[in-house]
């Protein structure tokens, strides 16, 4: 069995969708895979309460116990190792990870960010694409790099952006739509579509 381990620090609604999914298309049956952890780094996220019910291992970590983000990176490293992760999915993780945790994980690294990447990386993405102007605006799956927001694209979905839109309600039709695509470039990470 393939194992997926999955870092939140809040509600983890994108979490939540993939293992609905991975249950939903029976993935532990079809491909051999299982959502095996979910790990916060802060003891109140509602996620983790959740991922408890549906029966997986949970773990916390909280970063203001460590000196430095260094620090934090490594003992967070080995907490997910512990599950032997085949794959290793941001999902509403609000840590920027130090370049040695990103090598660690290079090539099973996953995040969902709330714009149409390479436009608007980092913070305040919605406000930002409404006031760019933009007629556009969606959520990106890409692998993690180095380089904030800016690894490989895996998947994209587009929503528009409506002229009475506050970045709230972008913010709510885009998640809708990560909660669509994350699971199914999870899936495809593991059963990649033939040429």
């Amino acid at each position: 069995m393939k194992n997926i381990v999955i870092l939140i620090s809040g509600a983890g609604s994108n979490m939540a969708a993939i293992v609905r999914a991975a249950e939903q298309a029976h993935w532990a049956q079809r491909l051999n895979i299982r959502v095996a952890a979910v790990i916060s780094n802060k003891a109140d996220a509602s996620g983790l309460v959740w991922a408890q019910g549906q029966g997986i291992a949970t773990a916390v970590l909280d970063h203001k116990g460590f000196a430095s983000r260094e620090d934090f990176d490594a003992a967070l490293r080995v907490e997910i190792d512990r599950f032997a992760p085949d794959l290793l999915v941001l999902a509403g993780f609000m840590r920027i990870l130090t370049s040695g945790f990103v090598t660690h994980y290079a090539g099973r690294l996953l995040n969902v960010h709330p714009s149409l990447l390479p436009a608007f990386p980092g913070l305040n993405t919605h406000q930002r694409a409404i006031d760019a102007g933009c007629q556009f605006a969606g959520a990106t799956v890409h692998q993690v790099t180095a380089d904030l927001d800016h690894g490989p694209i895996l998947a994209q979905a587009v929503v528009p952006v409506l002229p009475e839109d506050t970045a709230e309600a972008l913010a709510a039709r885009v998640l809708t739509q990560e909660h669509l695509i994350y699971p199914r470039a999870v899936a495809a990470f593991f059963n990649p579509p033939s040429a």
